[in-house]
């Protein structure tokens, strides 16, 4: 008889960038391949399970998962036999994700695929357990199956265009709802993730693309999981190549691909950029190595152009395709960075050159702007310090997030100060929050980021001042760390 599943549920804050490790809430839920039928249908009635993994205990290796629902509906309609063996019935073809990866890919995994459960395992293949719908309780989707299923079923890309309207639509009403700013950023990202997968298979289904590993890159704040109501596109285009010359021929292969996908893009209200940062630019379509070089330029020259490509091309984040290709990326430019101690400082006194909109008294100091006076952008002295900070912390400790909030944790959690990190996290979040409420109430030929602290509520402009102060405790501590001796 299989061991039963005896610790009580535990429940985990959930964050996009969570280990999928982290949200089980129990302890694997297992049966052997020889484990008969109503032998697993009483674990599953005794532990309250709606799943259970059949594995090969010898080579500790996933062979089918067996639901409730379905060993049920095999039972009243196909006359199953509940003495026969659990292998009979179970559903083999399984979906697996390492228990490393993070709960934004396993959301968007989920609905994309239509399951209700994945199979986690360990790097050497071995099933660790299994992480469910329910664990995942903000999964993009929970309040918006509809549009998730219409983006799914999505055949061309007029569909998408018009799906895109309705994921800014159902995010105003959440904003409205007041759901908190990581909340939403989350959901937002989520859909939009789901929108451009949808937009880049339809895409390639029309291309004869090469037959080597690539991977479509996305920068920025979609990047980093913080898109808001006012984004451009920022994306990019790895792949495999043997040689320089091999990388030139496959470049030309795929430029007219990645031309196609920024175009259906810009259709479904993604603006093309204006900086070119995109995957038909030639620039930014690059073999591994190729990307390297790039970095390693950046790195070793942090002039004013390498300190801004930085802070864009630095958030990266794999979305379509050979994810390892990113992956190793990431690990290579964290293994390099701490070599190039004069870049880290570059990016230190770049973002302290950071100006408070407090002034002396603590009274909000307004930018010399006539367009738009009596306004502070919440972008440029809001946001963007924090990213900038975390950034900094994210290359010099090493840490492979690239979720603002979860890049301050991690870096709060190295260094023994997460009290103070929860203080600028909370800060953060506040700035996010009155950003996406300014961006839905302003009119067309109105600044989205840009807030007249006036017109606030009183607590959010209280709260505002303190954001503010944050950032420069923030940023004495970067100084404090990196500045030179």
């Amino acid at each position: 008889m299989p061991a039963s599943n005896t610790e009580p549920p535990r429940i985990t804050p959930f964050s996009p960038y969570t280990a999928l490790r982290q949200l089980v809430r129990s302890r694997p839920l297992t049966v052997g391949p020889a484990a008969t039928v109503r032998e697993t249908l009483l674990l599953l009635d005794q532990t309250g399970a709606d799943a259970v993994v059949v594995i090969d205990r010898d080579r500790r290796v996933a062979l089918g998962i067996v639901t409730l629902k379905d060993v049920v509906r095999r039972i009243a309609i196909e006359g199953c036999d509940l003495q026969a063996s659990i292998a009979v019935v179970m559903t083999s073809g399984l979906i697996t994700v390492p228990a490393d990866s993070n709960a934004h890919q396993a959301s968007v995994a989920m609905v994309r695929r239509g399951v209700r459960h994945l199979v986690l395992t360990e790097s050497d293949g071995s099933y660790f357990n299994l992480v469910s719908q329910t664990d995942l309780y903000s999964l993009p989707g929970a309040q918006s199956a509809e549009l998730v299923d219409a983006i799914l079923a999505a055949r061309d890309i007029s569909t998408l265009s018009m799906l895109a309207g309705e994921i800014r639509r159902f995010v105003n009403r959440l904003v409205n709802e007041r759901v908190n700013a990581e909340t939403l950023c989350h959901r937002l990202s989520s859909l939009n993730d789901l929108l451009t997968l949808q937009v880049i298979e339809l895409v390639a289904a029309r291309f004869e693309l090469p037959y080597v590993p690539w991977c479509w890159l996305v920068f920025g704040s979609e990047g980093r999981l913080e898109q808001t109501l006012a984004t451009d596109q920022d994306n990019g285009l790895i792949f495999q190549a043997e040689s320089s010359e091999q990388a030139e021929r496959l470049r030309e292969c795929f430029l007219p691909f990645a031309q196609a996908v920024n175009t259906a893009l810009d259709r479904c209200g993604f603006p093309l950029c204006k900086g070119q940062i995109m995957a038909s630019n030639p620039q930014w379509c690059l073999s591994s190595d190729e990307w390297r070089v790039a970095f390693e330029r950046w790195l070793m020259e942090p002039h004013p152009e390498s300190l801004l490509n930085s802070s864009i091309f630095f958030d990266f984040r794999p979305l379509y395709g050979h994810e390892s290709l990113a992956n190793e990326l990431r690990d290579w430019l964290l293994a390099s960075t701490p070599s190039y101690p004069l870049f880290l400082r570059a990016m230190v006194n770049n973002t302290l050159n950071w100006q408070s909109p407090l002034n002396w008294w603590q009274g909000f100091r307004y930018e010399d702007d006539k367009t738009f006076p009596h306004t502070v952008d919440l972008k440029k002295h809001g946001s963007r310090p924090f990213v900038d900070a975390a950034r900094i912390y994210a290359l010099a400790k090493r840490i492979p997030d690239t979720n603002t909030v979860e890049r301050l944790r991690a870096a709060g959690a190295q260094s023994g100060a997460s009290g103070q990190i929860a203080a600028m996290v909370d800060a953060f979040h506040h700035i996010q929050r009155i950003r996406l409420e300014r961006q839905i109430d302003a009119g067309e030929s109105e600044p989205s980021n840009r807030v007249d602290p006036d017109r606030l509520h009183e607590l959010d402009r209280l709260i505002l001042k303190e954001t503010f102060k944050q950032i420069r405790l923030l940023q004495r501590n970067l100084a404090r760390e990196y500045a030179p001796t």
